[in-house]
């Protein structure tokens, strides 16, 4: 009995990290594409180390992973995360980010990092 309360009790963390509307934006956004910190900055009206909060607290519940090329680092999710099928049907709730990817695809790259 112990391990099923421990079990629903690491579920409810995930799912209260859902409940947070950037957090939320951000996971729908990697699930149709990979992004650095920069890039999300197009889609946010806050700051950069708000959205490094916001990564971190994903990647230390193992919902997404990141990947390092040169000085840059890219989002993505996990999908080896016990709790992927959970995301991706929390995600089949949350309309597509197409405006959200048209507006990282379409910043001027000058205004990013570089990546």
């Amino acid at each position: 009995m112990p391990q099923l309360a421990m079990e629903i009790g690491a579920a409810a963390r995930v799912l209260k990290l859902l409940g947070d509307p950037t957090r939320l934006t951000i996971l729908a956004i990697l699930n149709q594409r990979e992004c650095c910190v920069c890039e999300l900055l197009e889609v946010f009206s806050t700051s950069q180390p708000a959205i490094s909060q916001h990564l971190r607290k994903l990647k230390d519940a193992g919902l997404i992973k990141e990947e390092r090329r040169g000085q840059w680092v890219y989002y993505s999710l996990r999908p080896q995360s016990e709790y992927y099928s959970l995301l991706q049907a929390v995600l089949s709730y949350v309309p597509d980010q197409d405006e959200n990817i048209r507006k990282i695809e379409t910043a001027n790259p000058t205004a990013r990092c570089g990546c």
